[in-house]
């Protein structure tokens, strides 16, 4: 099979970004407290930096009605979701409901935990970096929490599952 080569431009815009989906990611819900209360925001974009000292990133995008809180955020939780914790993903979307009638608990920081994550990661800010349409925020790890469990993953467009054959 013959490999399309493309420059990444105002033309090829759609294609540079199904070239990116070919990479499958995890789901992730970030969590803060909101001036008015618990917050998420549904990302996939989420990385490990670092293990001494403990660091990891995510990247909201600028265009996101809640971006400013978000990247002002000191204390967050970034929880990788499990495999039947799809119906997250719309809950903390652009329109979705969010921690409306969701049972949840508070971190000693006070940022709100979503229960059953296959991982959280409670973090302070580290450091923030300019990404173009992103901002790529670096957190210092405090605190994690993990369970056994199929993740949630995102490619080519299309949800799904990875089960480990062990």
């Amino acid at each position: 099979m013959k490999d399309i080569v493309k420059t990444p431009d105002g033309t090829s815009a759609r294609d540079f970004r199904d070239a990116l989906g070919r990479f499958a990611t995890g789901i992730t819900i970030v969590t803060i407290a909101g001036p008015e209360g618990p917050m998420g925001f549904t990302a996939n974009s989420f990385a490990s930096v670092s293990l001494d000292p403990p660091l990891v990133l995510w990247s909201p995008a600028r265009a996101s009605s809640r971006f400013d809180l978000f990247a002002g955020a000191q204390d967050y939780a970034i929880h990788i979701l499990a495999l039947d914790q799809f119906e997250l993903i719309a809950r903390f979307g652009r329109s979705g409901v969010g921690f409306a009638g969701l049972e949840h608990a508070l971190s000693p920081d006070g940022v709100p935990r979503i229960p059953g994550a296959l991982a959280r990661f409670e973090c302070q800010r580290h450091a923030a970096h300019d990404g173009g349409d992103h901002l790529i925020i670096v957190g210092r790890v405090k605190r994690f929490a993990l369970r056994d469990g199929a993740p949630l993953v995102f490619s080519q467009g299309a949800y799904g599952g990875f089960l480990h054959g062990g």
